[in-house]
């Protein structure tokens, strides 16, 4: 896909790379006129501020339902702590079967795309007699809430919904308590180079471990993503470059840097083959100098991972293509300038790989043989592969924000220590 092409499947008011071949849908106010979600097809939709939109999916007892959400503010907009997409699968009576919801954090409060799933897994919600584990009409419910102060645009929606079959006989129903959590030391040498993706749906194709580099302008986002089997364990970290020296006669503090001071310069986030959020990476505080921050080590990849009570753990829960999306603060462009600026991905892939667990049907997106990731094969593949540039691609979610920029003066100013939540996108 050419970076031309890239910006027309785009929203008007962003630049994220939409699926093109995506449904437009209108999610109802009730579940009286809610539209149907059928697996396979990608829909279109928009949710205001504290609005709730209702969608329908009809489920056997066999298969496990996911339904993700991803929301994409408008360029520009601005957005503040909690504010947040949240999604629930909800039953004929109200009960919710599964929710899930992504945030932007403390110190990552600018505009970037937010994804989230909800899920039924057949034969385990609540037991034999719950009405979660039933064949029937079930509602996939939407919501997006948040600080009044933040900008009231819609947000464009980005919906699917995936089908995992059931098994053929029983497995293991109990969550690991532990495992390897030693991380390996990141892969060195040379990084190649690699393109970006734009969204979910063109995300760059990288296979197994390595490093790869590219260039992310301030307010930009990108999206990787590499395959993990079942039994293997991915770790991964980023690392922000250096700032070009400061022009003269700008002030500098000891080292040569300028005394600004980037709270959250980079987010780094995980998601699952379903687009299920999995884990962000500690945002770091960018003086100018080069940073890294990595995932916490996360358990292999196993079917039984999805009854744990933590989550990351629960969503470790199937093999396929997992997805690394990078973000760049754009407070930055205030300080060091509009860059862009250099970062290299290194991604670790360890254990030998599993067999798969007993499937009843074919297992869709959830495995590593051929490619069945939402990407559908369209992303930019990794350098000295065939389809690659070894150029970044041009077109990423690319945001204008302003925010305070911490400056140091005489005295020593302390930062606040920054809160790590979990669910923070």
């Amino acid at each position: 896909m050419l970076p031309a092409q890239t910006a027309a499947a785009a929203g008007p008011g962003s630049a994220y790379a939409f699926d093109p071949a995506a449904v437009r849908v209108k999610g109802a106010a009730t579940t009286a006129s809610a539209p149907a979600l059928s697996v396979g097809t990608t829909y279109r939709d928009a949710i205001g501020p504290g609005a709730k939109l209702v969608y329908r999916v009809d489920l056997d007892a066999r298969t496990s339902a996911y339904v993700s959400a991803v929301a994409v503010p408008a360029r520009g907009s601005k957005v503040a702590y909690g504010d947040k997409i949240e999604i629930a699968l909800q039953d004929a009576n109200g009960r919710e079967c599964g929710s899930n919801d992504s945030e932007f954090g403390v110190s990552t409060d600018f505009a970037r795309p937010l994804a989230a799933y909800a899920y039924r897994t057949a034969g385990t919600s609540g037991g034999a007699g719950s009405t979660c584990a039933a064949a029937g009409t079930y509602y996939v419910v939407v919501r997006r809430t948040g600080d009044p102060a933040s900008s009231h645009d819609p947000w464009d929606l980005e919906l699917r919904r995936a089908a995992e079959p059931g098994l053929a006989k029983a497995g293991p129903t109990q969550a690991p308590e532990d495992w390897p959590s030693a991380s390996p030391a990141p892969p060195a040498g040379d990084p190649r180079p690699v393109e970006g993706g734009a969204g979910f749906w063109d995300a760059a194709r990288l296979r197994g471990s390595g490093a790869w580099s590219t260039r992310i302008s301030p307010g930009q986002t990108l999206f990787f993503r590499v395959p993990v089997d079942w039994g293997q364990q991915l770790f991964g970290s980023v690392d922000l470059a250096s700032a070009p020296e400061p022009p003269p006669g700008a002030s500098r503090s000891t080292g040569g840097r300028s005394l600004g001071l980037v709270n959250g310069a980079v987010a780094m986030s995980l998601f699952n083959p379903a687009l299920g959020f999995v884990q962000s990476a500690n945002a770091p505080l960018y003086d100018g100098r080069q940073k890294t921050t990595s995932f916490d080590p996360l358990p292999p990849v196993a079917y039984r991972n999805r009854f744990s009570y933590r989550s990351g753990v629960r969503d470790m829960r199937f093999a396929g293509w997992y997805y690394v999306r990078v973000s760049l603060n754009p407070k930055l462009a205030g300080v060091y300038g509009k860059g862009p600026y250099g970062i290299t991905l290194r991604l670790t892939v360890t254990g030998k790989a599993a067999s798969a667990p007993a499937y009843a049907g074919p297992p869709g997106p959830f495995t590593v043989v051929g490619d069945h990731s939402v990407a559908g094969g369209n992303g930019a593949a990794e350098a000295g592969r065939p389809g690659c540039a070894g150029t970044m691609r041009t077109v990423g979610y690319a945001g204008v924000g302003t925010g305070t920029v911490l400056v140091l003066g005489l005295g020593v100013w302390t930062m606040a220590g920054r809160r790590r939540a979990v669910r923070t996108g």
